[in-house]
């Protein structure tokens, strides 16, 4: 929106505006950071909401942004112990680097290689959800990646039905690219994998 056009705005017309400037342009990473239980598109719904209220839209069809045709997908698991207490951890993000969300799930006493799937198929089905047509898989677990690019084959009885349901997860999508990257290229995710442990999630 061009200065000229929002200087001529005035009233419930400029609220509306802003608050779509706002959920469109801005980072709004304070406003995610005091509110874990919002991830970047609830925010902006709740922005679209407002607009619409302060438009007279009330009642009308809500306002969603569209969902993001292609995100990377970070995946991690920790297991403390091996077996140990574990946790899974996963964070969306756009190609601009805009955090879409940050997913964990804490899994009880499991092995780390358990734990890794787990949050490939956190991050994994999130995507889904938000309607992603493309994913790039960003893990540091070096055996996932190759397991599922078909490389290594799946050995443990346990790891089989996780193998099996991330191939079937990763076929729903139109494109997909599998990437091992080094552990302190992945730390977002190992920091949800630690906290779901720590916190239960």
């Amino acid at each position: 929106m061009g200065t000229r056009s929002s200087k001529s705005l005035t009233g419930r017309s400029l609220h509306a505006a802003v608050l779509r400037f706002l959920s469109r342009e801005e980072p709004l990473t304070v406003t995610l950071g005091a509110f874990p239980q919002l991830d970047r598109l609830k925010l902006q719904r709740i922005l679209e909401r407002a607009a619409a209220h302060f438009e007279g839209e009330v009642g009308s069809e809500e306002v969603v942004p569209a969902p993001p045709a292609r995100l990377r997908v970070y995946s991690d698991g920790a297991a403390r112990g091996n077996p140990g207490l574990a946790g899974a951890g996963a964070v969306l993000v756009e190609p601009s680097g805009q955090v879409v969300d940050r997913l964990g799930k804490f899994l009880g006493t499991q092995t780390n290689n358990y734990a890794e799937y787990m949050g490939l198929l956190l991050g994994l089905k999130r995507a889904q959800e938000l309607g992603v047509r493309e994913v790039e898989v960003f893990a540091d677990s070096e055996l996932m990646i190759r397991q599922l690019g078909g490389r290594y084959q799946v050995k443990s009885p346990s790891l089989r039905p996780l193998y099996e349901e991330s191939l079937k997860v990763l076929n729903g999508f139109e494109r997909v690219k599998l990437v091992h990257v080094p552990r302190e290229m992945n730390r977002a995710a190992d920091e949800m994998s630690n906290r779901a442990i720590d916190e239960r999630m």
